[in-house]
């Protein structure tokens, strides 16, 4: 996305409020409703892929979204007028519309041979890739590590809690992230946590399991 890369670096965005009004955005079940003016300004700015900056203003009874040096003062009465003309200012000061069609648009099957369209589904490969890496020698290494009576458990198990519970509380956990710092690339941390943690625990915890003969814990021997 060119355009708001562009954005992100020419268009000053900071929030101006009293850091008691600040508080976390963590929402995993999508049911909070946040009441103070800093966290519905904040939340509006992380929805449009916005970066910014919090400039601390103790005392303050108003948050302030100031964009290339022009104030709004974000109304928590009105959240939702005062975010659209917030979102209206940031797309003239250079911030593209979040449901931009134009952005990458495939009118025909051709479409796939343009250049960012391309770009985007090579990296989709990539990405795909490294997971199929991952998945075909985790079910050689978990069948080695336990016996039968319980290897469906041990497939089940590590897969649910890594999958649902890490991976499910990824975009809540990196949502809140990003909008307690401003920066849009700063949720990317967690994921990059989770693995660092894998590695270390597989390193310390995971015995070598080659040449192992998988039948002996079932009373039998090939």
């Amino acid at each position: 996305n060119p355009a708001l890369d562009k954005a992100i670096d020419t268009v000053k965005v900071s929030v101006v409020a009293d850091p008691a009004q600040c508080g976390s955005l963590f929402n995993p079940l999508g049911t909070r409703v946040f009441s103070t003016s800093c966290d519905m300004a904040r939340h509006t700015l992380a929805q449009s892929s916005v970066r910014y900056t919090i400039e601390p203003a103790a005392g303050s009874k108003t948050t302030v979204v100031r964009i290339n040096g022009k104030d709004f003062v974000f109304d928590s009465a009105r959240p939702a007028e005062t975010g659209a003309a917030i979102r209206t200012a940031l797309m003239a000061a250079g911030y593209p519309r979040a449901d931009d069609p134009g952005i990458v648009r495939m009118s025909g099957l051709f479409d796939i041979f343009r250049a960012q369209t391309a770009g985007l589904i090579g990296l989709l490969f990539v990405l795909v890739l490294f997971v199929t890496m991952v998945y075909g020698p985790l079910a050689a290494a978990l069948v080695e590590l336990f016996p039968t009576r319980i290897r469906y458990t041990s497939v089940s198990l590590p897969y649910h809690i890594g999958n649902g519970w890490f991976g499910g509380l990824l975009p809540a956990i990196s949502f809140a992230m990003v909008a307690q710092t401003g920066d849009i690339y700063y949720g990317l941390w967690y994921p990059i946590a989770i693995a660092i943690m894998t590695a270390v625990i597989g390193m310390v915890f995971i015995p070598e399991t080659k040449n192992r003969d998988i039948y002996v814990s079932d009373g039998k021997q090939r």
